[in-house]
């Protein structure tokens, strides 16, 4: 693209933008809901916001508040767009977006954004939000690309009052062109990452060495316990022992790891947690059987191999039979 052309387009963005940010604030966008418990509990679990002036009616009424309030931070949440967004408003991000679109912009990410609460929301309010262009600057030249940084500020309001604000920014930039780069040989395999051994798993690992599977039990009370501890959680007893399992249990539960990829570990990869028939679960690979044919309550045995320094235990279906 010549200088000349260059200089035109981004005195269009600019004149663009001018327009856009001339028009000044949009009509408001009305929450789907007004402000209600339901929504605040989800919120306030989602986010381990334990405050009880939140969802715990008589802290809330003892509070200064005198009652059940939102957090303030939930103020976006009551107007976002949903699912399937109209956009056909006059919101002058969505405007600035599609300008740079439409002139090769077209990746975006999120740079900053600062909010500011002017108070809390009470059950029963609902609330609108609008939205200014405060600023479009570039074009810059960044790590990802030419861009232009859009600054924008949307307020909230209760009726005819401001109760929240955030200034947000993002940039907008046209993705590097040329030839997709070639791609990255394979690395070669890593080994993978093994349990460390302490004082307390030592006999567990010295029994994988002897093709057994140890379980720890309680020198006082004889509680069987997997991971092995110092202390009996039962009795507090600190002498323990073991015993030799069979080596047999079912599946209790799994997952499969698809990714991310893992040091020595070939993917798809089966964890299964096994309940041994003493009554322990003991977490380890199941082998032997297709990812989609594992079945809670499938029977498994126990089977070693040898891994640097240690031999690991593993699953696989009893008798052969996945």
């Amino acid at each position: 693209m010549g200088v000349q052309v260059e200089r035109d387009a981004d005195a269009e963005i600019r004149a663009v933008a001018e327009r856009i940010r001339a028009a000044g604030e949009s009509g408001p966008r009305l929450a789907r809901d007004p402000v209600n418990q339901p929504m605040i509990n989800n919120w306030v679990e989602a986010l381990g916001d334990e405050n009880p002036v939140y969802a715990d009616e008589s802290a809330a009424t003892a509070s200064v508040h005198g009652g059940l309030v939102a957090p303030p931070a939930m103020a976006q949440v009551w107007t976002m767009p949903g699912l399937r967004p109209d956009f056909d408003t006059d919101d002058p991000l969505h405007a600035m977006m599609t300008a740079l679109d439409e002139r090769g912009f077209t990746s975006v990410v999120a740079t900053n954004s600062e909010q500011t609460y002017h108070r809390y929301l009470r059950h029963g309010e609902r609330i609108g939000v609008t939205t200014r262009l405060e600023s479009v600057v570039g074009p810059k030249r960044t790590g990802l690309g030419d861009g232009w940084f859009v600054t924008t500020r949307s307020t909230w309001y209760s009726g005819a009052e401001p109760v929240a604000e955030m200034m947000f920014r993002v940039l907008k930039f046209r993705p590097p062109q040329g030839e997709p780069a070639a791609p990255a040989a394979e690395p070669e395999p890593a080994p993978a990452i093994l349990p460390a051994i302490s004082r307390d798993t030592a006999y567990f690992w010295a029994g994988t060495a002897e093709r057994e599977l140890r379980i720890q039990r309680c020198g006082g009370c004889g509680l069987l316990r997997h991971p092995p501890g110092p202390m009996c959680p039962e009795c507090g007893a600190t002498s323990p022992t073991h015993l030799v399992a069979a080596g047999l249990g079912e599946v209790y539960s799994y997952v499969v790891h698809h990714h991310p990829p893992l040091p020595g570990k070939t993917l798809p990869l089966v964890i299964a947690l096994v309940e041994l028939d003493e009554g322990v679960r003991m977490l380890g690979e199941l082998h032997g059987v297709e990812p989609d044919r594992v079945e809670i309550g499938l029977r498994v045995q126990v089977d070693y191999r040898a891994e640097g320094e240690i031999t690991t235990p593993f699953w696989r279906p009893a008798g052969g039979a996945a």
